[in-house]
């Protein structure tokens, strides 16, 4: 799809596996956020920037295949409508790479390892999460709820849909 986006609340993109490409993709979620009527200095904004930045990470730092790129997937519902008018009430992100033997893992939060507490972020500021397996590779997905920003994360063992980013 690279960069063609349906109408309504979806914006979808492939990104380069690099640094460079996951900075990119939580600039763009941030500014698709605001075109969609959620200002970018509003909570939700820097909650799904972090979001989308995490798990843009753990794509490019674990789940890297030499000449692959990751797709991200955001989503708001209800969709704004023509004006931007209509507040969505929830967003979804999913992220895809090409490994699927390196599934995430939660650590425990008294783990004193210097790397590896960007799950525990998306936990802790997503309603819920889980990974879903594709044909190559593996989609990690969380939801975001936009009219309660107090929810707390839990995590969704199996599939609940997350769409296949081919």
């Amino acid at each position: 799809m690279n960069g063609e986006n349906p109408p309504g609340g979806t914006f979808e993109m492939f990104f380069t596996s690099s640094r460079r490409g996951a900075r990119l993709a939580r600039r763009l979620v941030v500014r698709r956020l605001e075109e969609w009527g959620i200002p970018r200095d509003s909570g939700a904004s820097q909650s799904l920037a972090l979001i989308a930045g995490e798990l843009a990470a753990n794509a490019v730092s674990h789940g890297h295949v030499p000449g692959r790129r990751f797709h991200l997937r955001l989503s708001v519902q209800p969709p704004p409508d023509r004006e931007g008018h209509r507040a969505p009430a929830s967003a979804r992100i999913e992220v895809s790479d090409a490994r699927d033997e390196q599934r995430p893992v939660l650590r425990d939060r008294d783990d004193e390892a210097e790397c590896g507490r960007g799950l525990l972020l998306v936990d802790a500021l997503a309603s819920k999460w889980g990974v879903a397996e594709r044909g190559i590779g593996k989609t990690v997905w969380c939801e975001y709820a936009l009219a309660s920003e107090e929810c707390r994360s839990r995590q969704v063992a199996g599939d609940t849909g997350a769409g296949d980013a081919g």
